[in-house]
């Protein structure tokens, strides 16, 4: 009742299926080790209060929270990062990442 030829084909597809299912987890892995990296970094750079904030906004807007702790991570690996960075230091960070929006007034006469 089993064909020779369905058989083969299943076992090929079992074996493509297997080998996706480990790629994806070798993946998920390297994606894993790169960001217990770069928050071991983050904790080292920022203080508490700063990193409670950058995962605050990370909640809020997940592009701009990335695009500041590769920032702030260059920073520090390039340098030019002297000091610790705080929750005042972080706003003034942003204030200047985040482009500032324009009031809109509506006068009725």
């Amino acid at each position: 009742m089993d064909d020779p030829e369905l058989m083969a084909l299943r076992q090929k597809r079992m074996a493509e299926l297997q080998k996706q299912a480990a790629e994806q987890a070798q993946q998920q892995e390297q994606a894993k080790q790169v960001e217990m990296q770069k928050q071991s970094v983050l904790r080292q750079i920022m203080t508490p209060e700063a990193r409670d904030r950058l995962n605050n906004i990370k909640l809020a807007n997940p592009q701009l929270a990335d695009s500041v702790e590769m920032q702030l991570i260059q920073l520090a690996q390039s340098g030019r990062l002297r000091d610790v960075i705080d929750d005042a230091m972080l706003k003034k960070l942003l204030a200047q990442i985040i482009p500032q929006k324009r009031e809109i007034t509506i006068e009725r006469r």
